[in-house]
């Protein structure tokens, strides 16, 4: 076989479960120092997909090659000395700490006794240490929080120092800080230490983040793959996930709930991000609203497409022209309440100070506080 650039890959691979099929045509290309993302709706095969190019399952038809051997020549001795896994179920111990539990990522390494070298050691305080875990170390592993056992694991995976390594859904049970650090250390052994990751993850908002492909996993073939500027668009998000209801705003890695359907009785006058915290207030008070005058570029603007029921806009870099002030003025006159989040005004917006003024001069109902409504 001719060498393959690729540290792992996947030709026509099939996976699934007492040898039936639940996802076909998996072709994954993967160097070292990458990061692959696998998201998708739950029940879609991401976990399956991850217990088969593990091992831990079956596969059912295809090819998989680490460093161009194919997976099913190798032995899980040898393998275990280039891959290492995290999965979602969690080990049962008896007795084991946590430093028991890390030390265990150098059992490939030990000798047929399964005695630990001084070196060993060191590398195990120094994984748990990287994890932050190091406080627990004396603990029984079975007493500690699931999020903390989520790092134990890591710290084990690492402490095998791996060429590759698989983890499904490593952020769950974590709370935004530990989810932050685990993924800046996968980061970084991806790019620092060229260890290629492959994961699954739930968070759409860090998976464009930390990812350099991205694997859509519906149905009974693979959605989409691609770079993640290819994915975290609103309509593939929508459509990935089946979302019939609310919007995925990719700008803001956000997922919206659904706008009010209701006729709006409410002009937001905004800009610069003031509107932000209006406009998610007004969603949960079912209060339609108008939003404007926002140029097209304004982060305003962004959520306001989700959750304003009209936008007066004008194109980003074009100056105001009265047109699209008499808009705007004309759906002030259909509103009977006015609120002003008190935008920074510069010479460029300083049109919202007249619509102000328009409101106040036909006696509309002018807030800042939807306390008032």
């Amino acid at each position: 076989m001719e060498k393959d650039e690729y540290y792992f890959s996947t030709s026509d691979l099939v996976v699934g479960y007492n040898k039936q099929p639940l996802i076909s045509d998996i072709n994954i290309k993967l160097k070292r120092g990458e990061i692959l993302t696998l998201i998708g709706p739950n029940g879609g095969g991401k976990s399956t997909i991850l217990k088969s190019i593990c091992k831990y399952l079956d596969k059912i038809a295809g090819t998989i090659y680490i460093d161009n051997q194919d997976l099913k020549n190798v032995s899980f001795k040898s393998l275990s000395t280039k891959l290492s896994v995290v999965l979602t179920e969690r080990i049962k111990t008896e007795l084991m700490t946590c430093y028991d539990v890390v030390a265990a990522g150098r059992y490939p390494y030990t000798n047929s006794f399964g005695i630990l070298t001084e070196k060993d050691h060191e590398m195990v305080e120094k994984c748990l240490e990287r994890v932050g875990a190091l406080d627990i170390k004396d603990r029984d592993f079975s007493m500690i929080s699931d999020g903390q056992k989520q790092r134990i694991m890591l710290a084990r995976a690492i402490c095998q120092e791996p060429e590759i390594i698989i983890l499904d859904e490593p952020t769950s049970f974590l709370d935004i800080r530990h989810k932050i650090e685990l993924l800046d250390i996968l980061h970084e052994m991806a790019k620092e230490e060229n260890i290629a990751v492959i994961m699954s993850l739930h968070e759409i908002d860090l998976a464009p983040k930390i990812s350099d492909y991205v694997m859509c996993v519906k149905g009974e073939t693979i959605y989409k793959f691609g770079k993640p500027k290819d994915i975290f668009n609103n309509e593939l998000i929508k459509e990935l996930y089946d979302l019939k209801e609310g919007s995925y705003n990719y700008l803001f890695g956000s997922v919206e709930l659904e706008k009010p359907n209701t006729d709006p009785n409410i002009f937001v006058i905004s800009g610069g991000g003031s509107g932000v915290s209006y406009f998610r207030e007004l969603q949960k008070l079912n209060k339609a609203f108008i939003s404007g005058i926002l140029y097209e570029n304004d982060i305003d603007y962004v959520l306001a497409t989700d959750l304003a029921t009209e936008i007066i806009k004008i194109p980003a870099f074009e100056m105001i022209n009265d047109l699209i002030i008499d808009e705007a003025k004309k759906a002030i006159d259909k509103c009977s309440i006015i609120i002003d989040t008190h935008p920074i005004i510069g010479p460029l917006n300083s049109f919202l100070l007249d619509l102000t003024q328009y409101a106040k001069e036909n006696n509309k109902t002018i807030i800042d506080n939807l306390e008032e409504i």
